[in-house]
């Protein structure tokens, strides 16, 4: 055990996926977007860290889960550039970015309501023309709107 009162320990991760450098007041915004409250495994959620790149940042731990693209897609809408750290016998293996696709697939929806995809039965489709400033173009309508606003599907 360490007695230095000034660290603290938290368990270390033998297999699964650790997301971090998430900023703060989106935490738990992932968490509920990623359906972490009905795993099985164990999930270990760091909020407020200090942080010198953002101040003040979150992570998520959770073990034996590594996400699908269709996830980190949905993940990249709300909270792109944080980093996924892919987790192997205690080692990491694979560190990746979460950068915003070029197209975006039944992950948001258009927020044009005469829409054909908010009026049939039909997955959204949005062409990325902004990754920067985060501008998302409809397929079906050609609406731009940004992804701060957006809904999620």
């Amino acid at each position: 055990m360490n007695n230095n009162k000034t660290s603290l320990m938290v368990a270390a991760l033998k297999d699964g996926t650790v997301i971090d450098h998430i900023p703060s007041e989106l935490v738990f915004t992932i968490a509920s977007l990623l359906e972490l409250e009905k795993l099985d495994s164990s999930v270990t959620i760091g909020y407020n860290l200090h942080s010198n790149k953002l101040g003040k940042k979150g992570i998520i731990k959770v073990a034996d889960k590594y996400f699908s693209d269709e996830e980190i897609s949905r993940l990249s809408v709300v909270a792109p550039n944080v980093v996924l750290n892919i987790i192997h016998d205690f080692d990491v293996v694979e560190k990746k970015e979460v950068i915003i696709p070029d197209e975006l697939h039944g992950i948001v929806r258009c927020s044009n309501p005469k829409c054909i995809s908010n009026n049939e039965p039909m997955h959204t489709y949005f062409h990325v023309v902004d990754k920067q400033q985060g501008t998302l173009k409809c397929h079906y309508c050609e609406k731009e709107q940004n992804k701060s606003d957006v809904k999620l599907v």
